[in-house]
């Protein structure tokens, strides 16, 4: 066998065919089950001429389908593809023809979406439905009932042999532009994003080893809160079944903290897996409001991935769940994983959140030459090692990401940052949301932090817009927690204690709710919209300006 993610996750299911591997609503399944369903659906996609580097796209709300489909796939060589199922119908043909679809997963309730954008996909011929209660009508372009299809097809392997080159390809949106297919093979995810399947302990010098490390006892409960169509979820489960561990996955269609509260205290979860105070901060409101009352005793850690937490919400976890451990894990979808979180506060750092990173992070100067810890110099987040092969069909953004500088090949994330005297990095943001402000440059992230640790702010974004006098103007998109009345020279005194004066916002909207992408991601366009008066703001909400 191969550090192939089938490979290994049959491995693990030889080494524990009975444990528990994967619960959603009354549905639980041990690896044994899991193995058995995705063999099934594998046989049938086999059946229909599918096979290796083929692209099967899952367009589906959470469940136990989630795991399944990507399974079969990795089973038959074939790539799973992630759909957001927010996605409109411009989107959404986008995305089939780019990611050059031959099969489709779907529930049943996104039949209209699919009717209107298939005629425009001809190699798009397979369609397995999943039922959802919708009644929406699927004869247009003919799907299988998903059970049936499994009903119909063999529960045994006999699939041909895979390799560790392997793709897997995550469609992951940014923060601008179209959708973009980053380019990973099996053994350098295995390694570089899924911490070869044991998080706490060493990597594996030989694929049989990880079924070795998941019959261990101390099974890990883990609960993936971010939808599947979101890699930082995919990841987390993948880590969750490589070790052995089981996986809580919420049925509910959009982020419940109450729901997420339940099930860590029916299933007695040990790990949560969330992204940022998108999801972070709902979750305090929700052990906070009056009369709840949740079992937290088996919760040991909640892990924050693609986002990182603020100082504020963290505080409020904190008082809720004393014995609870908090990290962030730096990282993104061209990155894979590169660190974890340690303290911020430290006295002459940048402001911002800091990682221990391993030797295969550093911080490029223009040049494309590492920096110095302690040096002073702003540069470029950079990785090299097991790192993506690219994006798919789209050399000209892997170019600009992907680059070669002596001999070594860096992928460029657009994230800015700083390397301390320590060693550690100081991110402090992207530099395409970078706001130039009379020649400063303010990255939001840092001014939002500072937004969000006043008592008054439940959620806050910041943009730059025009400004005659200099250039850019620093200025704040604020939801404020409810019989709270905020204005901007109490946000601007507040966060002067955070942040330099250069730094603080000079313009405020009051809004009733931040939009944020589907990964829990500020939505900066959004913002921008709404900074701007392009995107109407509630009734009753004032700007100030300063």
């Amino acid at each position: 066998m191969e550090f192939n993610l089938a490979d290994l996750l049959e491995c693990v299911t030889d080494a524990v065919p009975d444990r528990e591997a994967l619960i959603c609503g009354e549905r639980r399944l041990t690896f044994a089950q899991l193995d058995e369903r995705a063999n099934r659906l594998a046989h049938y996609l086999s059946a229909r001429g599918i096979g290796e580097g083929d692209h099967v796209g899952i367009y589906m709300h959470n469940g136990t389908e989630y795991v399944e489909t990507s399974l079969a796939a990795f089973k038959i060589r074939a790539i799973p593809i992630n759909i957001n199922y927010r996605y409109v119908e411009e989107e959404l043909l986008y995305l089939f023809d780019n990611a050059d679809l031959v099969a489709l997963v779907h529930h049943r309730e996104f039949a209209p979406r699919i009717e209107a954008v298939v005629p425009k996909i001809p190699n798009l011929k397979t369609f397995i439905v999943l039922e959802d209660g919708s009644g929406a009508d699927c004869s247009a372009f003919g799907s299988e009932d998903y059970d049936e299809a499994l009903k119909a097809s063999s529960p045994e392997r006999g699939f041909p042999t895979r390799s560790g080159a392997d793709l897997y390809i995550l469609y992951t949106g940014g923060t601008t532009g179209m959708p973009k297919g980053v380019m990973w093979q099996h053994e350098d995810l295995f390694f570089a994003a899924l911490m070869g399947g044991n998080p706490y302990g060493p990597q594996p010098e030989r694929p049989e080893q990880v079924g070795v490390n998941a019959a261990t006892p101390g099974v890990v409960t883990m609960l993936p809160a971010a939808p599947l169509m979101h890699g930082a979820a995919q990841w987390a489960t993948l880590i969750g079944l490589l070790g052995g561990g089981k996986i809580v996955i919420s049925q509910s269609k959009k982020f419940d903290p109450d729901l997420i509260w339940k099930l860590v205290e029916q299933e007695k979860v040990n790990t949560i897996a969330i992204v940022g105070d998108a999801m972070a901060r709902p979750l305090a409101e929700a052990l906070a409001k009056p009369g709840a009352s949740y079992d937290t005793s088996s919760l040991r850690v909640v892990g924050s991935g693609g986002a990182t937490y603020s100082e504020g919400v963290k505080a409020q976890l904190r008082e809720q769940l004393p014995t609870t451990i908090f990290m962030d894990s730096f990282g993104g979808s061209e990155g894979g994983n590169q660190g974890q979180g340690v303290d911020s506060d430290t006295p002459g750092t940048a402001p911002g959140p800091r990682f221990r990173a391993d030797g295969t992070t550093a911080v490029l100067d223009e040049n494309m030459k590492p920096l110095e810890p302690g040096c002073g110099v702003i540069g470029m987040l950079a990785r090299k090692g097991r790192i993506p092969l690219g994006y798919y069909k789209d050399p000209v953004k892997t170019a600009e990401t992907f680059v070669e500088a002596d001999g070594v090949r860096w992928v460029i994330s657009g994230d800015m940052a700083a390397i301390e005297a320590d060693g550690t990095i100081t991110l402090l943001g992207r530099g395409s949301n970078c706001i130039n402000s009379g020649g400063e440059k303010i990255f939001p992230e840092e001014v939002e932090s500072a937004l969000r640790s006043h008592p008054g702010v439940f959620d806050a974004i910041v943009v730059g817009v025009s400004d005659e006098r200099w250039g850019e103007r620093v200025t704040a998109v604020v939801h404020p927690r409810s019989d709270t009345e905020l204005t901007l020279e109490e946000l601007v005194a507040h966060c002067r204690t955070k942040v330099a004066g250069y730094k603080v916002p000079r313009e405020l909207h009051l809004v009733d709710e931040i939009v944020r992408q589907p990964s829990g991601k500020p939505d900066y366009k959004w913002a921008k919209r709404v900074a701007t008066g392009g995107e109407a703001v509630a009734a009753g909400k004032d700007t100030g300006t300063s």
